[in-house]
């Protein structure tokens, strides 16, 4: 039997954090979301119109995080978030504002033709692996 559905997007990407009032500024100072819903500091789903993002601290309350731990793309899980811009000059106004904020980021790079992408890598407060992408 064949699949009965069609995956058409991704509804929406959560992320646990280590404080959420300081990830859900990042995320809408920074990358233009909205706060949506405030669930008593412990999360915050956060919205731009095409993406719905939420921060949160982990689920299990009674396991808190461990001292000084960040994000590694190289555990099991996430490798990391990119969001789509429109083309590659936005992606290079977003460079430039990110070095215009202190924003540490990597170069615009050309994936090739098999793609057909560029991509800039940066991160957020807990070191999550970020990246914005726009087309040829």
């Amino acid at each position: 039997m064949t699949q009965p559905f069609t995956i058409t997007a991704v509804h929406h990407v959560t992320l646990t954090v280590s404080d959420v009032a300081r990830s859900a500024d990042f995320y809408t100072r920074h990358l233009g979301f909205q706060v949506l819903l405030d669930l008593g500091g412990t999360r915050r789903i956060l919205g731009n119109g095409h993406v719905v993002l939420a921060v949160t601290l982990p689920s299990d309350q009674a396991a808190p995080i461990p001292a000084g731990d960040r994000f590694s793309e190289n555990r099991v899980g996430l490798d990391h978030v990119s969001f789509g811009l429109s083309s590659r000059a936005e992606l290079e106004a977003a460079a430039a504002y990110f070095d215009e904020q202190g924003i540490i980021r990597g170069e615009i790079r050309d994936l090739g033709p098999g793609l057909g992408i560029y991509v800039m890598a940066f991160r957020d407060p807990d070191n999550i692996q970020l990246e914005m992408t726009a087309p040829h």
